[in-house]
């Protein structure tokens, strides 16, 4: 199993998110064509309603917290955490960082 759908069942399980978006930005890095290292994840669940960013962003952390330890896991994982009111009202992901690495 990729290290792209691990992510997205184990935050569906842990968050049982309203919307769900997990993409593979380890292209946009410095690192092989095949790489998975770099993701951005949009996470909208009623589970952060009343949580902080900071709070929203432990709890995606928990739940992929093997795969953030692991040596050839994540490396970087950029997060936009909404309730479902919030994306309604906007319905976009944060930009991810582009990589300081990339053309050195």
């Amino acid at each position: 199993m990729s290290l792209l759908t691990t992510i997205e069942q184990k935050l569906r399980d842990a968050l049982e998110p309203a919307h769900l978006e997990v993409v593979n930005e380890s292209h946009m890095h410095k690192g092989p064509k095949d790489a998975e290292t770099h993701f951005k994840v949009v996470v909208v669940s009623d589970r952060f309603e009343g949580l902080a960013a900071v709070r929203r962003h432990q709890l995606v952390y928990g739940a992929l917290g093997d795969e953030l330890r692991m040596r050839k896991g994540i490396h970087a994982l950029a997060i936009t955490s909404r309730t479902p009111t919030e994306w309604a009202s906007l319905p976009e992901a944060n930009v991810s960082p582009k990589c300081a690495g990339v053309g050195k």
